[in-house]
Formats: structure tokens, sequence, C-alpha cells
């Protein structure tokens, strides 16, 4: 289910996903494709991680990659979450083939 809201999404961002919620900041957004599967993979990652321990491994693991290079954009662009989302996000066929967890495999390999 969309929401649209431009009080809940962060300045800086478009949208973001609250399992089972993606909520963007303006409605001509619901037509952004590429934003809408970005925040599907999300949804499926919660699901997968049962949903609150999304949420804590999130933050742990970008606070840890933050004081790694003390820089918030570089540490938020290099969470696995984000990088699986970012690195499929044009792939609009991409959770068809989508493997279990398949955002272990970016946990590794970082550009801090």
């Amino acid at each position: 289910m969309v929401f649209i809201s431009k009080y809940l999404i962060p300045k800086g961002y478009l949208g973001l996903t609250l399992y089972p919620f993606i909520i963007l900041k303006k409605k001509q957004l619901l037509e952004d494709k590429v934003l809408l599967n970005h925040e599907r993979i999300h949804l499926k990652q919660q699901l997968e991680m049962l949903v609150l321990p999304f949420y804590v491994f999130y933050v742990l693991e970008f606070l840890w990659r933050w004081l790694w290079c003390l820089n918030w954009k570089k540490a938020y662009r290099n969470i696995s979450f984000e990088r699986e989302a970012y690195a499929h996000e044009t792939d609009l066929e991409y959770l068809k083939s989508r493997q279990f967890w398949a955002f272990l495999k970016y946990l590794r390999n970082y550009d801090i």
C-alpha cells in the first residue's frame, strides 16, 4: 500500500518503506516505476528478515559505515540493503528472480 506524505519523508529523500507501506513525498512519484521498484525491494528485504530485525540491522549497519567514513550520504549509500536496491531498481523484473537474502552479497563490498 502506498501513502503520500511530505511530512514523514526526511529532507533529501523521495520515499521510504515501513512494512507494509511505501510512503512517498509527492503524488507525482506514483508514476516513478524505478522509485517504486526500489521501495518494493525494501519491502521484500523487510519481510524476509521478519520486519523488526531489518530495522535493527539497518540502523546498526548505517552507524558502522558512518563511523568508518564520517560521511552521512556515503554511509547511507553503502548500507547493504540500499546497495542491493540501488543496483536493481531499474530492473523491474528483479523481484521475480531475486534470491533469498540477496542483500548479503553487498555486505562485504562497499564504496567508502
